[in-house]
Formats: structure tokens, C-alpha cells, sequence
């Protein structure tokens, strides 16, 4: 973990029975997303521990965006494994959630107990920008593409770009063991599903399962898509 403090993050702890799943937003998300709402009403239901929370920068936590790394929010991740909930937990991680859920389970293999990621994309500062943004970020120090999700152009600089590039994953074994459920849209214009059938291969665990969607884009937000993301939670988060 970074030795800078950590601005203070906002979030929302359903308590209940344990493991806690806890969900990581993609980038420039926050925990307003119908998919972690939809886990926290299913949460309530049934009586179980459930987290969501605004990295640093983003939705309500404090911090300015535009300073934010992929260190500080797996470090944001680590914390919230560490301080907010006691246990065992299982990380929901959709999109760059996808990349920090199997970086927090590197750094902490003794508290995760299972994985879903919806459309995963680690290492996506390696493979989702071409050579002339690679060295737009690297000469002017910031990126600003079209947002299809929102009027505001999403914002990337260099330092989030080089610390991706630091903590890279997929090139060799991904050292986990617990269950892993990979859910991905074979229409996702983001993540090519491809990439997260070999993350499937490239994770150690014996106990992983890809479930591809025909018609899915990359959010993966419409009714069907969130059931299912709930019967992959209930698949591979044991029941008290």
C-alpha cells in the first residue's frame, strides 16, 4: 500500500450473515449503479452482510479524480476488506472493479473467499488504448475521451495510466484458489470476450466458470443481466 493518506470514502454496509460481498465499481463509477443497488436489495432479502462504497475521487467519497491511481484504489479496496468489515468476503468486481477484486485478492488471500467479475478488465491500460492515446497520456499527461454513459468526457492521466501499467496481471498464473464466476457480454465493445475467457484460464483456481452473454454489452445492467448476476453471487458465497 501507498504511504499517502487515502482521502475519506463514502459508504453504504448492509450488516448481516457473512461472507460480506462487497462490490467495486468500474472506472469513474460509483456505488449508485443499478448492479450494486440490485446486490443490495438482495442482500436485504436475505439477510446478508453486504458493502458498497465510493473509491477515492469518485461519487461521494472526497478526493479529486483527476489525482486518483489504480494503486490508491486497490489501496482503497484494501482498506475496506481491512476496516469496514470483519470476515471472510466476496468480491464483486465490474469492469476495472474486475482488475482491483483479483489485486486485492493477491494482497489479501487469506480474507477472499470467492470472485465474480462482470466483463473484468485487467491490464486494460495495456490493451484499451492505442499507441497515438498511449502517447498522448505519456507527452501531455491526460486523456479525455467521449463518455457513451454520460454528458462529461471521462477523464484518464498519466499517473493512473502508469500505475496500471505497474500492476499488471495477465502475464502468468493468477495465484487463487476460490470460486470464480467471470460474467461477459459477447456485444461488449469495452472488454473483448475473448480476453476474459483467458482470464479464466490464467486463474489457478479449478472452480472457475465464464458465462458468456450473446446479446450483452459491457454494463450487463438490464433485468436478465442482474439475476444472473445474482444466482453467480448465490453460486459461489455458501450459505449460513
Amino acid at each position: 500500500m501507498t504511504d499517502t493518506p487515502r482521502p475519506r470514502l463514502a459508504y453504504r454496509l448492509t450488516p448481516g450473515t457473512g461472507p460480506t460481498v462487497i462490490f467495486l465499481p468500474g472506472y469513474a463509477s460509483d456505488m449508485q449503479g443499478a448492479k450494486a443497488l440490485a446486490l443490495e436489495a438482495w442482500a436485504k432479502a436475505e439477510g446478508r452482510a453486504f458493502l458498497r462504497f465510493d473509491y477515492g475521487g469518485c461519487g461521494q467519497s472526497e478526493g479529486d479524480f483527476a489525482d486518483q491511481t489504480l494503486a490508491g484504489w486497490r489501496d482503497d479496496v484494501l482498506a475496506a476488506i481491512d476496516e469496514l468489515v470483519e470476515g471472510p468476503v466476496v468480491l464483486v468486481g465490474s469492469s476495472m472493479g474486475g482488475w482491483l477484486m483479483l489485486l486485492a485478492a493477491k494482497a489479501r488471500p487469506e480474507r477472499i473467499a470467492a470472485l465474480v467479475g462482470i466483463a473484468p478488465a485487467p491490464d486494460f491500460t495495456d490493451w484499451g488504448f492505442t499507441t497515438d492515446e498511449k502517447m498522448r497520456l505519456l507527452t501531455e499527461g491526460r486523456l479525455e475521451r467521449e463518455n457513451p454513459y454520460g454528458p462529461e468526457p471521462t477523464l484518464y492521466t498519466r499517473a493512473f495510466w502508469s500505475s496500471g501499467e505497474a500492476n499488471r496481471l495477465m502475464f502468468g498464473d493468477i495465484a487463487f484458489d476460490g470460486p470464480v464466476r467471470l460474467l461477459q457480454g459477447m456485444q461488449d465493445r469495452d472488454v473483448p470476450w475473448a480476453r476474459t475467457v483467458r482470464l479464466a484460464e490464467m486463474i489457478r483456481s479449478a472452480d472457475v466458470q465464464t458465462w458468456l452473454v450473446k446479446d450483452g454489452d459491457h454494463r450487463l445492467s438490464r433485468d436478465a443481466d442482474r439475476a444472473m448476476l445474482i444466482r453467480a453471487v448465490e453460486d459461489v458465497t455458501p450459505r449460513p
